[in-house]
């Protein structure tokens, strides 16, 4: 797989694993997850957090003097983390969905590029 420069596989967690460690955090508190509006808006922030940082990196908008360098990293996280909770408040397995989606566009999008080497 291609990663960016500088990233390695961290061996890290499983979408499931990843459910069920939010899982067990949030079950601690009396609240619970939030409503599903609740979280769409979360998520809506959190996308919004990571379309500044991108348009601070890469387009025009530059950032102030004194404005600290964001995390992109953590941003996609924090939309993860968001998504994990959406899932896991509706019962759904993320790990099959994904891994259905990646199959669907595997067969879809198989020959809708040029593939590499072919040129």
């Amino acid at each position: 797989m291609a990663l960016a420069e500088g990233m390695t596989h961290s061996g890290g967690m499983s979408l499931a694993e990843a459910q069920r460690r939010v899982d067990a955090w949030v079950s601690r508190y009396e609240e619970g997850y939030f409503h599903p509006l609740t979280n769409l808006a979360r998520l809506t922030e959190e996308v919004g957090e990571l379309a500044r940082e991108v348009n601070h990196r890469f387009g025009e908008k530059t950032k102030k003097h004194d404005e600290p360098e964001g995390d992109l990293a953590m941003e996609m996280a924090d939309i993860l983390f968001v998504l994990v909770c959406m899932a896991n408040r509706e019962g759904i397995d993320l790990q099959a969905a994904f891994e259905r989606m990646l199959a669907k566009v595997e067969t879809r999008d198989g020959d809708r590029w040029t593939r590499r080497g072919e040129r």
